[in-house]
């Protein structure tokens, strides 16, 4: 008799294997859904962010470019470029992400970057010809980013060429910090 209760209960362990058409419950979908959903919501922002900032690299880069170039200019022509084709860089004045304009001439050029929508952050930058305390010629360059993200005109830096020390030739407006 014990072995056929053995076997008897084999047979019935056996036979309690699961249907395999037996699916999901509600909740157990419901719960799925909620977690996707949460990781999305925590995911998107950081997503958004990291796309600004690629497209400010873009303001970063033209920005030091011309700042390089007027240097250049104002080195070979003694006065800064005041537009962009006289430059001859070859850089578009507008993009899908900003807009550029450059003031110059004489001993101090300026470059603003205006954002195309309110998410990303505007730029400044310039440059200024002066003589240090020493009687040296010098050229300042400062390249300026907006504290806060918007698409207004960011205008140009402080930009002095009676200036006889760096930081009084070439600074950054108030709510922008130097690009590092």
């Amino acid at each position: 008799m014990k072995s056929e209760l053995k076997v008897k209960y084999l047979q019935f362990l056996l036979g309690k294997k699961k249907d395999s058409n037996e699916g999901f419950t509600l909740i157990e979908l419901l719960v799925v859904v909620i977690i996707i959903g949460v990781l999305a919501a925590i995911a998107l922002p950081n997503f958004l962010n990291q796309t600004a900032k690629a497209k400010q690299a873009e303001a970063k880069t033209t920005m030091s470019q011309v700042n390089n170039a007027q240097a250049l200019h104002r080195n070979t022509n003694n006065d800064f470029a005041g537009d962009m084709s006289t430059l001859a860089l070859g850089l578009p004045v507008a993009t899908a992400n900003y807009t550029y304009t450059i003031s110059g001439g004489g001993d101090t050029a300026g470059i603003e970057a205006q954002a195309a929508n309110s998410a990303m952050k505007g730029y400044h930058g310039g440059n200024a010809f002066f003589k240090d305390g020493n009687s040296n010629s010098v050229i300042a360059t400062v390249g300026c980013e907006a504290d806060q993200a918007g698409n207004s005109a960011p205008g140009y830096p402080s930009l002095s060429s009676a200036a006889t020390t760096l930081a009084g030739a070439a600074a950054c407006g108030s709510n922008f910090s130097p690009v590092k």
